[in-house]
């Protein structure tokens, strides 16, 4: 039985394409920063080097989960450590970068369009990097919760699939390709 994409699967999926259009939007502005500052300063390389790596990481985690059926990387206790830490490092570099931009006026100075223009992109960045902070919490939350309350529910099989492809009533009994049937792993893991 071929599984396709869950109600929760779709939404899974629409919550990380944002992140990956939101990540987007934090690449291009802060290149545009550092461009202007030539990348002399470590608040404005942080928010270039971690949004590099969080592309990186959401590429991964996206085709992934699209192209194989069983892909680890959609399962939530990995989307929840991922998301988890991701979402850390964002807070910690943001708080940094932010300090360090502070002094940059929220009403940009009229004068020198150089000038101007690296002033709307420093405060459409600072923007930007808290959304992108606050969209990994809040699914790193969502994601824990929703796999705590599954599980109290007796959905136990919730930790052996991915979420895209999640369902409540499907249980281990033997028949679907993702279910691992032995306790101690003794036979091989599924073919994609």
């Amino acid at each position: 039985m071929a599984l396709g994409f869950t109600s929760v699967g779709k939404r899974k999926i629409a919550v990380q394409v944002i992140l990956y259009c939101v990540n987007i939007v934090v690449l291009a502005l802060s290149a545009r920063v550092n461009l202007f500052q030539e990348f002399f300063f470590a608040a404005d390389l942080l928010p270039l080097g971690l949004s590099i790596t969080t592309l990186s990481i959401l590429t991964v985690m996206l085709a992934l989960d699209l192209t194989c059926k069983n892909s680890y990387t959609g399962r939530p206790q990995f989307e929840i450590g991922i998301f988890a830490v991701l979402s850390i490092f964002w807070l910690a570099f943001n708080a940094f970068s932010t300090s360090r931009w502070r002094h940059v006026p929220l009403s940009c100075p009229a004068g020198s369009d150089d000038v101007k223009t690296w002033c709307q992109d420093v405060q459409a960045l600072k923007a930007f990097v808290w959304i992108e902070w606050l969209i990994f919490s809040l699914t790193a939350y969502v994601t824990l919760r929703f796999t705590i309350s599954q599980k109290t529910r007796g959905n136990k099989h919730i930790l052996r699939m991915p979420l895209s492809r999640y369902e409540p009533h499907l249980r281990n009994d033997g028949t679907m390709d993702y279910v691992r049937s032995s306790e101690f792993l003794q036979f091989p893991e599924p073919k994609f």
